[in-house]
């Protein structure tokens, strides 16, 4: 199993703190069993939105070992100076339109 990456913890605990306060504060209860029921609610709650947010891709000699799930890296050729150096490959920057101009 993996583990888990700092993004999943972080949604994962911050997804508890606040829904327990929030289903606390919403519902009013001072009873043991109340919170108790709350709290189990959102720790449920917390490792769900903890198993949902998208692992990031694996890179380097572990992309490797995918197989068919390893997509191949291609560099095509410039078309303007028939080198295919990085710097050749920059799209140009965008430039604002006058479609949807800002009013001050």
């Amino acid at each position: 199993m993996p583990r888990p990456t700092a993004a999943q913890l972080a949604y994962g605990s911050a997804t508890v703190i606040v829904s327990t306060i929030a289903m606390l504060l919403l519902s009013q209860t001072s009873t043991g069993l109340g919170v108790a029921v709350i709290s189990a609610a959102a720790l449920a709650l917390g490792l769900l939105v903890a198993l949902t947010v998208p692992m990031p891709r694996r890179r380097g000699r572990h992309a490797a070992r995918g197989g068919a799930s390893a997509a191949p890296v291609t560099t095509a050729p410039s078309a303007s100076h028939g080198d295919a150096t990085p710097a050749a490959q920059v799209p140009e920057p965008r430039t604002a339109t006058a479609e949807h101009p800002v009013h001050h």
